[in-house]
């Protein structure tokens, strides 16, 4: 208990940062909102920063933005008038979510598979071809990947949609161009672990008592093998689920990212504060689930703490 309410509070306490951070940043920028409303008049404009409290000092802005955010107010759009925030992010999450699911879903089994047919052929052609793969999609950036996978199963070939998410066919090339970055990166992890895992003294003994090697690779091997795949878990799934700016805006995918993007162009404060927050959230709280697993997958950590 100890251990999870330390994690806790670590948590709430780096949100509180990313919230301090992000504001100040966000208002020392030069420009604001109404900066290309070049012509409306200097009391119009005056109105609208009043409208919006963007005339009050930084640190009047600053605790009235935070005692509506713990309650879960984040504003109005500015750009979108009428628009909350809250609202905002609750229409557009759920698809960048859908998206972010599919590709962590895709990465984890497909990076797990190879990766451990790739330790347990080290040294053969399958291992090398699993290694070519990994190696080339850890260092291609997922905006070449979907633009490449448009330009050839969109254009050349014509067989999958490039755009929107109106079948489920859409799904396919944004969860693969999504996915292909944390799939070879699991894949050469896993590969990594299992093949140190596989060099230890337990796993001999396990094989010298004759359990088969499936028992041996699942019970034994694989348990210890997903530890930092566990680690990895976390951060990954709050990157994808929120939603992949780039890969949203080849695909048009109407998801968070796509509206974060659109709120810093037009610098729509409450969105971007609003965006910012959520999203950090959900990456604080998958690591701090990610912690809490480790306690059950690895009990040392447990003790250590």
């Amino acid at each position: 208990m100890r251990y999870v309410i330390r994690r806790f509070l670590i948590s709430v306490l780096t949100i509180f940062i990313v919230f301090v951070i992000t504001f100040i940043l966000m208002h020392s920028v030069p420009g604001g909102p109404f900066l290309g409303e070049k012509t409306l008049p200097a009391n119009i404009m005056h109105n609208l920063q009043v409208k919006y409290g963007l005339d009050q000092p930084m640190y009047v802005q600053f605790f009235n933005y935070l005692k509506n955010a713990l309650v879960g107010d984040f504003g109005v759009s500015i750009k979108l008038q009428g628009r909350s925030v809250t609202e905002l992010i609750l229409m557009y999450f759920p698809v960048s979510m859908s998206i972010g699911l599919i590709s962590v879903a895709i990465a984890m089994v497909t990076g797990t598979m190879l990766g451990i047919l790739s330790a347990l052929k080290t040294g053969r052609t399958l291992d090398h071809t699993v290694m070519f793969i990994a190696t080339l999609g850890t260092s291609i950036p997922s905006f070449v990947v979907g633009s490449v996978s448009v330009i050839i199963f969109g254009v050349m070939v014509r067989l999958l949609p490039t755009y929107g998410l109106d079948s489920p066919q859409s799904y396919i090339l944004p969860a693969f161009a999504l996915s292909f970055f944390p799939l070879s990166f699991v894949a050469r992890l896993v590969r990594s672990t299992m093949l140190d895992v596989l060099k230890q003294d337990y796993i001999k003994t396990a094989r010298a008592k004759g359990l088969s090697e499936g028992m041996v690779l699942l019970k034994h091997a694989l348990k210890n093998a997903i530890l930092p795949v566990v680690t990895y878990l976390g951060p990954l799934m709050a990157s994808v689920v929120c939603g992949s700016f780039v890969i949203e805006k080849i695909f048009t995918i109407p998801g968070l990212g796509k509206s974060f993007v659109e709120s810093i162009n037009s610098r729509d404060y409450p969105v971007i504060m609003g965006t910012t927050i959520f999203y950090a959230a959900i990456l604080i709280f998958m690591n701090f689930v990610v912690d809490i697993l480790y306690v059950f997958v690895d009990p040392r950590i447990k003790n250590s703490d």
